[in-house]
């Protein structure tokens, strides 16, 4: 019965180190994908919002469709190029 209790335990063991490198593996090979899960995380967020608040996303096609050819089209591409940039730059800074 001893011998058995020691086979066991030397089992064990050998599957405890097994998985511990299993997990270091699988943590090495998922890592590439930790950006784009993360994006289509926050996709399914949004998507979970606008379902919540159909009105809101109604709201914003008729306000694109009503200002696609006029000035204020312009102005807010613009204002949306200099947030997207000002966000790249502070995000940049912060990893620095």
């Amino acid at each position: 019965m001893n011998e058995k209790l020691a086979q066991l335990a030397k089992r064990r063991q050998l599957l405890i180190e097994q998985a511990a490198a299993q997990r270091v593996a699988l943590a090495r090979n998922i890592e590439p994908l930790r950006t784009p899960l993360a994006m289509v995380d926050r996709g399914i967020r949004v998507a979970r919002y606008v379902k919540r608040y159909p009105i809101l996303a109604l709201g914003a096609s008729a306000l694109f469709g009503v200002l696609r050819h006029t000035r204020a089209a312009r102005w807010l591409r613009s204002g949306w190029t200099l947030f997207k940039s000002t966000r790249s730059l502070r995000d940049l800074l912060l990893k620095n």
